[in-house]
């Protein structure tokens, strides 16, 4: 069981990386300091209790769905601001988008015509499915270490397991997306 000194070491260390880690999959600041935030206390809430050998998985674990539950609210938001820009009128009080105060995702990446953006939904839709079909462990590896950018060292131990087991796990990772990718005429 973790003292709260233990709890509040152990939060001391990963905050850092843990910032890094959701600001890298969420590309905002302020976005990525309040999921760290929450994925914090739900760790000191609800598994504060266990020992401190397995805070760091657990954290993790914590961490990933409190990133992918933030993205998910905010590509519905997003979808909602769009949807109801599209049905503003002509006059000047309904030109004005009713949900402008949210703001939206860095749209960076994102083609500027129709054509660019169905291409690129297409191809991520694809890349996505590919990822579901990966064994869980070659998922698990592959997510942690290119999608929230951990090295080998954090990534087994968040998995529990040797730093050469990780390798092998992204390695066949990336040759079967890349095989399976190239199948469907993917390069990327």
């Amino acid at each position: 069981m973790a003292s709260r000194i233990e709890l509040s070491d152990f939060l001391a260390s990963v905050e850092r990386r843990a910032y890094r880690q959701a600001q890298f999959a969420l590309r905002d600041e302020e976005s990525a300091l309040d999921v760290v935030q929450d994925a914090m206390l739900r760790l000191a809430e609800k598994y504060g209790h266990k020992p401190p050998e397995e805070l760091p998985m657990l954290f993790q674990r914590i961490l990933q769905n409190a990133i992918r539950d933030h993205m998910r609210r905010s590509r519905v938001r997003n979808l909602w601001v769009t949807l109801l820009s599209a049905f503003g009128g002509n006059n000047e009080e309904t030109d004005r988008d009713p949900l402008e105060s949210i703001a939206a995702e860095d749209t960076g990446y994102l083609p500027s015509n129709p054509q660019g953006q169905l291409e690129q939904s297409q191809i991520l839709g694809t890349i996505e499915r590919e990822i579901e079909k990966l064994p869980a462990r070659q998922r698990e590896a592959f997510l942690m270490r290119y999608w929230e950018e951990m090295d080998i060292a954090e990534t087994a131990a968040a998995m529990g397991c040797s730093e050469g087991s990780v390798k092998t796990h992204c390695s066949r990772a990336t040759h079967t997306l890349t095989a399976a990718l190239r199948a469907k005429g993917i390069e990327l």
